[in-house]
């Protein structure tokens, strides 16, 4: 298996560590980010405010995500954060739940783009398909880490869990064998569907520019997603379930995602009316564009460049014209030679 560090080293007192679950979780942050700077430029708003959205809505989304797992951890009967109450903000461990992150990143991006006069509706349409290239991004931590992962399974395709990072029900080797048992890999499977679900919302999108509303694309998300979830809830032995039920606790918030999605896209094509809702916008709000420093620059530095390249035209004096030389016919000339001359 991979070790979940990738470096080490011990800095004064403190031990500063590298892990390849920062590292990833950051890696699909930033690929995230960067296909919504190029839906949002797609849209006409200038795709340099999501760098700095991102500033603001990264740490907060990732505080969320990692309360969000501390009390889902607790609804299923854990004490672990009740007894060590100081582990709970040590994100390094692993332990983030994107419901979670979801909410509080909303929030801070609801916040951000009011303060400074920001479509939201523009924003959340562009940022939906990337939430889901970035999330896929950064499964492959849990693969490292060993968490994630579904019941038994004979497939080919099966994972093998040490028995250290075991669940408390697959802890028996005598059952459970480390050698032949395999596991499904719920993370994969999770990390293939965010693919393809992106990949579909970004055709749509495009295939039906002139049918896509404010908030379409966003709602169409929440179906997909929470569906989703759901469908990847199943295979998951480890999320708390509600009661003796089959449902676990984000099963239920993913099927409200859904829900909440249909909603809102009735709602935008108009086959539901709610008081709420009057005054959805039918086009985006886009602000004029101002040019940032940097763009300023590149402007300024591209003008220079195409003045050198560009070759200097010369001026030559021009010439005086040649004055007209009549020539006279010969005739003429004999003519007049031969006119006598009067008398003085």
């Amino acid at each position: 298996m991979i070790d979940p560090v990738i470096f080490q080293f011990k800095l004064f007192n403190f031990v500063i560590i590298l892990r390849w679950y920062g590292v990833l979780v950051m890696f699909g942050a930033v690929v995230g980010a960067w296909i919504a700077e190029r839906e949002i430029r797609r849209r006409g708003e200038n795709g340099d405010a999501i760098w700095d959205v991102m500033v603001w809505v990264l740490p907060f989304g990732i505080l969320g995500a990692r309360l969000w797992y501390v009390v889902n951890n607790i609804f299923g009967g854990s004490t672990y954060y009740i007894d060590n109450p100081s582990k709970i903000l040590n994100i390094p461990e692993g332990g983030l739940h994107f419901f979670g992150g979801l909410l509080f990143g909303a929030i801070t991006l609801f916040f951000f783009l009011k303060n400074n006069k920001l479509d939201f509706w523009l924003f959340l349409d562009s940022i939906a398909p990337a939430v889901f290239i970035g999330q896929a991004l950064a499964r492959p931590a849990n693969f490292i880490n060993q968490e994630l992962y579904g019941q038994p399974t004979k497939l080919p395709w099966g994972i093998p869990i040490e028995a250290g990072h075991r669940l408390a029900q697959y802890a028996d080797l005598s059952l459970f064998p480390v050698e032949s048992t395999r596991f499904h890999p719920t993370f994969a499977y999770e990390m293939i569907l965010n693919i393809l679900l992106a990949l579909l919302l970004l055709w749509v999108s495009r295939q039906y520019v002139e049918k896509m509303k404010p908030g379409a694309v966003f709602s169409g998300w929440l179906v997909l997603a929470g569906l989703a979830r759901a469908f990847i809830e199943i295979f998951r032995p480890d999320q708390p379930r509600i009661g003796n039920s089959f449902v676990t606790y984000s099963m239920f918030v993913s099927l409200l995602m859904a829900v909440a999605g249909v909603v809102m896209l009735l709602i935008r094509y108009g086959k539901l009316q709610l008081a709420f809702a009057q005054g959805w916008e039918e086009e985006y709000q886009i602000k004029p564009v101002v040019k940032s420093l940097r763009a300023r620059a590149k402007s300024f530095s591209e003008d220079i460049v195409e003045e050198d390249e560009a070759e200097p035209v010369k001026k030559t004096p021009s010439a005086k014209p040649k004055a007209k030389t009549t020539v006279k016919p010969k005739s003429a000339t004999k003519k007049k030679a031969s006119e006598p001359k009067e008398p003085k």
